[in-house]
């Protein structure tokens, strides 16, 4: 899978961390080039549904013409803004899982960002967060963006997140599963 060196989250490990049932409907929150994007397209099947959010439309349409070169039929892209609630066009209480992937510290309002995932999840669905773990000199977030594995979980568990796992998401990147009650 594209962008899965030693040095970077593993994809297709991290989304299997959901446990996503065949048919499972997951919003991939800041999409970018689709990596966690196909990989859950292709865990959840032709009855399932990716809604790849991205805020940068020039990713946004070349993540749709992607999808569609290489057969998904189960994705919908979104150009949306996840930093503010309502802003990814997602009906609420529709989803099962977000998967929010080196977003976090780029995020520049990271409560609104989390109140958004519980907006659009069912009761039970879950938020697969991933992000760096620090600042590797010119790759990743500088030093002042890291956010942490511990403030990852509280700005969930402020929003009404309950938390269940927390795990390595590769060399240089956390990774925590909150799940909403």
């Amino acid at each position: 899978m594209v962008g899965e060196g030693v040095n970077f989250a593993q994809p297709s490990e991290n989304v299997r961390m959901l446990e996503l049932a065949p048919s499972a409907r997951v919003a991939d929150f800041g999409a970018g080039s689709g990596a966690y994007t196909f990989v859950a397209a292709e865990l959840i099947g032709h009855d399932g549904k990716v809604y790849a959010v991205e805020v940068q439309k020039e990713l946004a349409e070349k993540l749709a013409t992607q999808a569609i070169e290489r057969g998904f039929s189960n994705i919908e892209t979104i150009w949306g803004d996840i930093d503010r609630v309502g802003g990814s066009k997602i009906v609420e209480n529709s989803l099962d899982a977000v998967i929010i992937s080196n977003v976090l510290f780029q995020s520049e309002n990271k409560q609104s960002l989390a109140r958004e995932a519980f907006r659009i999840l069912k009761s039970g669905g879950k938020v697969l967060v991933i992000d760096w773990s620090a600042s590797f000199g010119g790759i990743g977030p500088s030093s002042a963006e890291v956010v942490t594995a511990t403030q990852g979980k509280a700005i969930f568990i402020e929003t009404g997140f309950t938390f269940e796992k927390e795990f390595s998401a590769g060399a240089h990147h956390w990774g925590i599963i909150v799940r909403k009650p």
